[in-house]
C-alpha cells in the first residue's frame, strides 16, 4: 500500500513532531510521502489538497465531522479496500479552519482522530503512528493490543 499525506502547513525540519514522523515512516512497510503546503486562504488550501490527490488512490478527509472508529475498524476498511484493488491511499490535513465541503465531499472516507482539538503538527504524527499501527494490524504483528 502506498501512502500519500496531504497536509497544510510547514513542519520545522529539526522539530520533535519531524523525528516523530520519520521515526513511523522508517518503521512502515508501506511508502508514505508528505507533501505540505503553507497555510493561505482555505479556498487555495483546498485546490492545492484536491489537486494531489493521486488518481487511483482512496482519499481519507481528517476532519472532525468525520466518523470515529477503531484503529482495528479502519485496518478492516483498508483490508476491504486493499481486497478491491486498491493499492494506494491518501490522507487529508487541512489548515486551521479545516477543509471546505469541496474537499469532504471527494472522500471516500471522512475520519475523525476524536472530539480534542490537536495541533496540525501533532496531528501528522498520530496518523503515521496509526498508519504504523494499521500496516501491523494487517500483517498480524503484535504491537497492537485490544
Amino acid at each position: 500500500m502506498k501512502i500519500t499525506i496531504l497536509a497544510i502547513g510547514k513542519c520545522k525540519k529539526n522539530s520533535p513532531e519531524a523525528a516523530l514522523i520519520a521515526e513511523y515512516t522508517k518503521r512502515s512497510n508501506w511508502p508514505i510521502t508528505v507533501k505540505e503546503k503553507d497555510n493561505t486562504s482555505q479556498k487555495e488550501e483546498a485546490e492545492f489538497l484536491q489537486a494531489s490527490i493521486p488518481p487511483q488512490a482512496k482519499v481519507i478527509v481528517l476532519d472532525e465531522r468525520g466518523e470515529n472508529i477503531k484503529s482495528v475498524e479502519l485496518a478492516k476498511r483498508i483490508e476491504n479496500w486493499q481486497l478491491k484493488g486498491c493499492s494506494e491511499l491518501c490522507f487529508l490535513i487541512g489548515g486551521a479552519d479545516g477543509h471546505l465541503q469541496t474537499t469532504r465531499d471527494r472522500a471516500d472516507l471522512l475520519l475523525s482522530f476524536g472530539k480534542l482539538t490537536l495541533p496540525h503538527m501533532l496531528m501528522r504524527v498520530v496518523l503515521c503512528e496509526q498508519i504504523y499501527r494499521i500496516q501491523t494490524i494487517l500483517s498480524g504483528h503484535p504491537y497492537h493490543r485490544e
